[in-house]
């Protein structure tokens, strides 16, 4: 029995339809990134600049970057780098806050 057969666009971690997504790709790498930073470093807290300040670009990275995402992969990951960013700057921001100790 014939089929039609489509091409196969690899298997890309990011990008499911076939297409390259280089922007959105880095913005989910860097709040991916950012995520992880302000979520570990929320844990100390001497360290609280450090994870606020991270988590603040984060969140602000992730905006962005679920607003111009393309595939379900990339809103997927770009929210787990959102959720660990809020953690971790609503932690840092428990801890001292953006200019805790710097300012006054």
């Amino acid at each position: 029995m014939a089929q039609a057969m489509r091409p196969d666009p690899g298997h890309s971690l990011f990008a499911t339809d076939g297409k390259p997504h280089p922007l959105q790709d880095t913005l989910l790498a860097v709040t991916l990134v950012l995520g992880i930073l302000s979520f570990v470093t929320a844990q100390f807290h001497n360290l609280h600049l450090l994870s606020s300040w991270a988590g603040l670009i984060g969140i602000l990275t992730g905006g962005y970057a679920q607003f111009i995402s393309v595939t379900t992969r990339e809103r997927f990951f770009t929210i787990l780098g959102l959720g660990l960013s809020g953690v971790g700057f609503f932690l840092g921001m428990a801890h001292g806050g953006l200019f805790g100790g710097v300012i006054g």
